[in-house]
């Protein structure tokens, strides 16, 4: 089974630049685009091979893989010349045919593992079995759709819900999904039979490739729908209510199954991915499980000791006991009234700062000096 050379088929060389393949696939994919070649089988073959060749040289990493395993057999293993290689003779010089090495039975890319790169290429090309992979022009999963939202400290803390606004795909209200103009026909395809997939034989291989007449879609639709192109789908507005697990960090994501991008050809919908950004509070903050608080007391109850009532994340109050002689900056733990993660549940803890007067009236200060002198603190 001879690999495509892709670097012929979009008419450049080997050390074309990111730019000239660009430039050579655009020019390529308007003479060949299937709009402007109605009908002609040929026309499409010829530009899902455009696109493919596209896909592997734009990318560096795959053209990187690709190039390795080009001039590995160019370097005389394949024995196809400039023609392409042969992945036969490639396997077959290190002994390693899948399948006990019968004609006709499969290859492992696994056999390849240790030559880096051109082995990874092999895994896209074959199954673990050694079959060659068919490339997905059914029904396809859609793509997943990313979102950021914002919620307060104690929903994300304690867990509630918000609701999100997204700009995302959806059946076109017009056609219906179909992506036919109402009234037109959408016909089974007589050339698959509503498979989108046709079997061609090439080389001891049965090959599976998308359909030329209908595309891989399976149906022939005589009028595209105006209002989506034909697509089945369009864009608006959306309304989402989120439920947010309590424990939620800060760049957390949660995962709605099936609220995603529609899928292709009747595939399922892909996930909605909402990244949690979690606004700043007041009071509290967070590290891990633990919540954190500064509250403030003042000379007298420093000096003498106190029961301090301090807000806690239930919003309620706790007591907290001051003993006599706390100095500023002192962190206190209340076991057990932080977070909730799930697999843990944190402390708060609560740093205690005292207040100094700054005016103090002629009795206050009297009674002052009578204390420093008491104490023989000098000032």
């Amino acid at each position: 089974m001879a690999q495509k050379d892709y670097y012929q088929i979009l008419g450049v060389g080997e050390n074309a630049t990111s730019k000239e393949i660009k430039k050579a696939f655009i020019k390529l994919a308007k003479k060949y685009h299937p709009d402007s070649n109605p009908g002609d089988d040929r026309a499409a073959d010829k530009f899902k091979e455009i696109n493919e060749a596209n896909e592997i040289l734009s990318d560096a990493k795959k053209r990187k893989q690709y190039d390795d395993l080009r001039h590995f057999a160019h370097a005389g293993y394949g024995g196809a010349g400039s023609q392409g290689f042969d992945i036969n003779d490639i396997l077959s010089q290190f002994g390693r045919r899948g399948g006990g090495g019968g004609a006709g039975q499969g290859y492992s890319a696994e056999d390849l593992g240790g030559l880096g790169g051109i082995g990874d290429l092999f895994s896209n090309i074959f199954d673990r079995g050694g079959r060659f992979r068919q490339q997905r022009y059914g029904p396809q999963k859609g793509q997943d759709h990313h979102a950021e939202v914002e919620v307060p400290f104690d929903v994300a803390a304690k867990g509630g819900s918000t609701v999100i606004t997204l700009m995302k795909e959806g059946p076109c209200e017009k056609c219906g999904g179909t992506g036919a103009e109402p009234g037109s026909k959408v016909e089974k395809c007589p050339q698959c039979g509503g498979a989108g997939m046709i079997s061609v034989s090439q080389g001891g291989f049965a090959v599976s490739r998308p359909c030329p007449r209908c595309y891989g879609r399976g149906e022939i639709v005589s009028e595209p729908c105006h209002k989506c192109g034909g697509s089945g789908q369009t864009a608006g507005r959306k309304r989402i209510s989120v439920k947010i697990p309590g424990g939620t960090p800060d760049g957390g994501k949660i995962r709605l199954k099936g609220q995603g991008q529609p899928g292709a050809s009747g595939g399922p919908p892909g996930d909605l991915i909402i990244k949690v950004a979690v606004a700043a509070h007041k009071f509290f903050t967070r590290k891990g499980a633990n919540v954190y608080c500064d509250v403030n007391i003042n000379l007298a109850q420093a000096v003498l000791g106190s029961n301090l009532r301090v807000r806690t994340l239930d919003d309620k109050r706790a007591v907290l006991k001051i003993p006599p002689g706390t100095q500023p900056g002192t962190t206190f733990r209340l076991k057990g009234l932080g977070i909730d993660t799930g697999s843990k549940v944190g402390d708060q803890l609560v740093t205690v700062g005292v207040d100094i007067p700054k005016k103090l009236t002629t009795e206050d200060k009297e009674l002052f000096e009578r204390l420093a002198a008491s104490l023989k603190l000098k000032h």
